[in-house]
């Protein structure tokens, strides 16, 4: 017998037997459901057998019998009442427990989103990929699908969306194209850390998503509920369907704010910022220039992060402007980092160290963020170093700018694309994926071991399009990812050390060194990042001219 729990209300099992009634009990259940019609195979006990078992060890029982893939949406409903009537937990069993972890997925779809229903059969051993469009209409069989059919759908309009869509229109105009986007207005991201520190307005980074959506690409206003790769399929909220020759899928990471206790309800006050979202950067400004004594807590999470360098970025601004005001010998400056390392390619640690030096800041290593109390203004980590047992702090604070737990999209983690940790399974030369080959990924969301950076879309764009045009062509792969990131670490105002770097943390500068040396803080780096990058991403990089980042062709079959 297994135990396959769903929730706390539910598990399912494969068939049991009556001698496994009084261990099902003595688990805490209170009944028992079973959807397997009597006299499926030979060795199978009856139903009588099971609820004469059931009646001996307390347990009430149901009999709602589904023969093999017949599911109907009656089914769910029955299934859904006996749930609401029948006192919990409750035990469900067919003859691999898939029927009862389906009729269970269809029974919630009125009551749970989508990805959480996915997930939780996910954990318990169940795909129910079979039954998604189902589960996405309410728990009931879509009458009309209501498709529409594009040679290429891109899922995301962010960076990596809207650059991948210019690029693939710049190569093939005649190519129909839908990007899937819920947003009303695209952001420019990296500019939120120089928002943070006072020096961009929060205006300046925002566009209309209808204003940047390439010429003869179609915007689909929708969020995406789930996918189905074998039918060249991506479902969207309300069950439309919407259905491809090929697919990029790029909608970038969720910032897991719940994940930290307390967290949510004290966001922008209580001294709790964050240059993650667009709302709050200007806060976190705000909080810099007022605060002339007190501790400051600087905090990131454990990886992957996008952009893993903006939690110090936000230190280092700050530091700056206490330096420049005469305060910063009142201010305790702490850096609250989950990993052990200031910054996972060596090469930039020594230039870092130095600033760390110049703002007095304290390193604190393996720290987690996990508890935030907003009113009493203290904050608590998980301290977790090698070989030493793992414990809890607790901190006071004055300002505290927090960067968030991130990961992929629920949508993305429970789909048949993800990889076991959740993120889309590529090659990471060539960004195909690694099962379906007609699907691409890019940006934050694939699994390639790159940094998470726009720097890093800004060259997988051209990648993926060289490569989706080759395929188009029927060729095989013509262009490689290196594993391009670049993290521009605002030292100082008017100082950048531009960290760039590929696979393995080998050194990719783009520039000469006379010209900028990337292990160093200079004035150049700072032009480039304050200057020259933002024209070139809303009118270079979103436009498919691909200044600096065309990819090397390695084969032409």
């Amino acid at each position: 017998m297994e135990f396959k729990t769903i929730n706390e209300d539910i598990t399912v099992s494969p068939q049991i037997a009556p001698s496994d009634l009084p261990e099902i009990a003595a688990a805490g259940y209170r009944s028992v459901i079973c959807n397997r019609p009597d006299g499926e195979g030979a060795d199978q006990p009856s139903f009588d057998e099971i609820a004469a078992a059931a009646a001996n060890a307390g347990l009430q029982v149901r009999y709602l019998p589904i023969v093999s893939g017949t599911v109907t949406d009656q089914d769910a409903e029955d299934f859904g009442k006996a749930l609401r009537e029948l006192p919990g937990p409750v035990f469900a069993y067919c003859r691999t427990g898939t029927r009862s972890a389906t009729l269970w997925s269809l029974s919630q779809a009125k009551r749970m989103a989508p990805a959480d229903i996915l997930q939780a059969a996910k954990a318990a051993g169940y795909d129910m990929a079979g039954v998604v469009r189902r589960i996405v209409n309410g728990g009931k069989t879509p009458t009309d699908e209501g498709d529409a059919k594009f040679d290429l759908v891109v899922v995301g309009g962010g960076a990596a969306g809207i650059a991948v869509s210019s690029s693939l229109k710049a190569r093939k105009p005649n190519l129909t194209i839908a990007v899937i986007d819920p947003a009303d207005v695209h952001y420019y991201q990296p500019g939120w850390t120089m928002v943070g520190g006072g020096i961009f307005e929060a205006e300046s980074t925002a566009r209309t998503m209808g204003s940047l959506i390439p010429k003869g690409v179609h915007w689909i206003k929708s969020a995406v509920a789930a996918f189905e790769p074998q039918n060249n399929a991506v479902i969207l909220d309300g069950c439309r369907v919407v259905k491809y020759d090929r697919l990029i899928v790029c909608p970038g990471l969720k910032l897991n704010w719940g994940a930290v206790d307390g967290l949510v309800e004290t966001l922008g006050k209580n001294g709790v910022t964050s240059n993650y979202r667009y709302d709050l950067a200007p806060y976190t400004w705000e909080l810099v220039k007022g605060m002339k004594t007190g501790r400051a807590l600087f905090t990131q999470p454990p990886m992957p992060i996008k952009c893993a360098g903006a939690p110090q970025k936000a230190l280092y601004l700050s530091g700056d402007h206490w330096v420049r005001s005469g305060v910063l010998k009142n201010i305790d400056i702490q850096f609250m980092n989950a990993g052990g390392v200031l910054f996972g390619v060596k090469d930039y640690v020594p230039a870092l160290e130095e600033y760390v030096k110049k703002y007095d800041a304290t390193l604190n290593f393996f720290h987690n963020l996990i508890r935030v109390d907003g009113k009493a203004k203290t904050a608590t980590f998980k301290v977790s170093k090698p070989e030493t047992e793992a414990s809890e702090v607790t901190v006071d604070f004055d300002m505290m700018h927090v960067c968030p737990p991130q990961c992929a999209p629920d949508f993305i983690r429970v789909s048949p694309l993800a990889d076991a940790a959740g993120w889309v399974d590529v090659d990471q030369s060539t960004l195909r994926h690694k099962t379906y080959d007609n699907v691409w990924s890019l940006g934050d969301v694939m699994n390639a071991p790159n940094a998470k950076t726009a720097a890093a879309a800004r060259i997988q764009a051209p990648v993926v399009a060289n490569n989706v045009a080759a395929d188009i062509d029927g060729k095989s792969p013509v262009s490689v990812y290196n594993g391009y990131g670049s993290c521009p670490l605002t030292v100082e105002r008017g100082k950048i050390v531009l960290a760039e770097f590929g696979y393995g943390g080998t050194l990719l500068p783009s520039f000469p060194k006379w010209l900028i040396d990337g292990t160093k803080p200079t004035r150049a780096a700072w032009l480039l990042k304050e200057q020259i990058l933002p024209p070139v991403y809303w009118k270079a990089m979103l436009r498919g001219k691909e200044w600096m980042a065309k990819p090397e062709t390695v084969s032409a079959k």
